[in-house]
């Protein structure tokens, strides 16, 4: 049985090996990385020899890492990297541990350009170029961020937008819009291989891509629980709304915004939708409808977001990641030719 991993921005690595009465057997690791001293590979082997082929990503690292020699270097590839290799041998993949996920954070960007950096992400991940990540934002200005298939005039008041100071962008992925200022709301993307939901349906989906925040959220005191299709709830209220989007290229966009500490009744004024979701529940008040984040957990947001990373990091594994040169110039690009334009924003009117 033969499996092979390639290390994103690292090396190839090779295991081939037999199941014998459940238990790997024969293990054989190989490939173009580094390993110092070279004996090491022995430990890899003699590690991973007789596990039961039921293992999980975690039972194969610990394996392996109680078996190597003090002072053992692995250079261009990892424990989870050997792990991901004997389960393709095995021909299992498809749980969030079967990658090698990086957690990014951008700086403050416009509108536009988060917009755009979450096609050329998902598009890199689903062409092999970069590993599959969580990226959190942080927005540089106010800004309304209509779903695809909305028409922009019903949705938004660009006159009272325009006198906020508020900038008004189209998104690629369908759902209700949302108004975003910064420091007031929680986004997040996951940049994902398709097989990870394999014959999911988009609903079973996308509670499954969500289930660590809930357990995030969970963990802080807050009841949340997955509303279908696609909102972020509690026993007192709504926390946030996801959207996704799947790639021919074999890429899954799931991205989610959580308010934190919103204006809510300057969303009203701006958002014509809102006006129309308050008077269909009978709401006086904005602020009944929304309950932030930091009203529930009585935390600094950046404490949320903490929590957040070590929850994804301890359930589905992670390291910190970044944006290239060259894919921030491919999104620059992008924001320029299609998230800026009003031929993009308008095209339902």
């Amino acid at each position: 049985m033969h499996g092979e991993y390639k290390v994103q921005g690292g090396k190839l690595v090779v295991v081939d090996l037999d199941n014998i009465n459940d238990r790997l057997t024969n293990v054989q690791v190989h490939g173009d990385f580094f390993l110092e001293p070279a004996e090491a590979l022995d430990d890899i082997r003699t590690s991973l020899e007789g596990l039961p082929v039921i293992s999980t990503v975690e039972d194969i690292v610990a394996a392996i890492r109680a078996g190597l020699r003090p002072g053992a270097e692995m250079i261009g590839f990892s424990p989870e990297a050997v792990a991901i290799a004997v389960r393709r041998a095995l021909g299992v993949t498809g749980t969030w541990r079967d990658y090698e996920w990086q957690i990014i954070e951008t700086p403050a960007l416009r509108p536009a350009m988060h917009l755009a950096l979450d096609e050329i992400l998902a598009k890199e991940v689903g062409e092999g170029r970069r590993a599959p990540c969580l990226r959190f934002w942080e927005w540089e200005r106010p800004a309304i961020i209509i779903g695809g298939f909305q028409s922009l005039r019903n949705e938004v008041d660009m006159e009272a937008a325009t006198q906020f100071g508020v900038e008004t962008v189209r998104r690629i992925t369908g759902g209700g819009a949302m108004f975003v200022e910064p420091g007031t709301t929680v986004t997040y993307s996951l940049y994902a291989p398709a097989e990870l939901v394999r014959d999911m349906s988009f609903a079973d989906s996308y509670a499954f891509l969500d289930d660590w925040v809930l357990k995030a959220l969970n963990s802080l005191g807050i009841d949340a629980f997955y509303k279908p299709l696609n909102d972020i709830s509690s026993s007192k209220g709504k926390i946030g709304g996801a959207a996704q989007k799947r790639f021919t290229s074999g890429a899954v966009l799931h991205h989610v915004t959580m308010a934190y500490n919103m204006d809510a009744d300057k969303m009203v004024q701006v958002l014509r939708i809102g006006r129309e979701k308050l008077s269909d529940k009978g709401t006086t008040s904005a602020n009944k409808r929304v309950d932030p984040l930091r009203s529930q957990t009585g935390l600094p947001r950046e404490e949320i977001i903490e929590r957040m990373k070590e929850t994804f990091r301890s359930l589905n594994g992670g390291i910190a990641g970044g944006v290239s040169a060259d894919e921030y110039a491919a999104a620059e690009k992008l924001a320029a030719e299609k998230f800026s334009t009003d031929e993009w924003l308008r095209h339902i009117p």
